[in-house]
């Protein structure tokens, strides 16, 4: 990462989620210098705390507004979702 990385809260959603997949792909390759991994390990724990945080927030959002329109909806927790990866889009 030669270049120095955009702030993740600059970031959207999906390029968040673009770049920790790439972060993964990397460091499961194996083909990384130690530094270089953990660097990029450190990365990409800020890119999914972030993600994680966008995603508790948007299901409260939700829930306040099924919680206007109607009592008795029913709510799925995602929290357990695996991870949506964008690439090639």
């Amino acid at each position: 990462m030669a270049d120095e990385p955009r702030a993740v809260e600059d970031m959207t959603f999906k390029e968040a989620s673009i770049e920790l997949e790439q972060i993964v792909r990397a460091l499961e390759s194996g083909e990384l210098e130690l530094e270089e991994s953990l660097e990029r390990y450190g990365r990409g724990v800020e890119l999914l705390k972030s993600l994680r945080a966008r995603l508790a927030n948007a299901e409260q959002r939700v829930r306040v507004l099924l919680d206007a329109t109607d009592e008795n909806a029913v709510t799925t927790d995602t929290s357990a979702a695996p991870s949506t990866a964008y690439l090639n889009e």
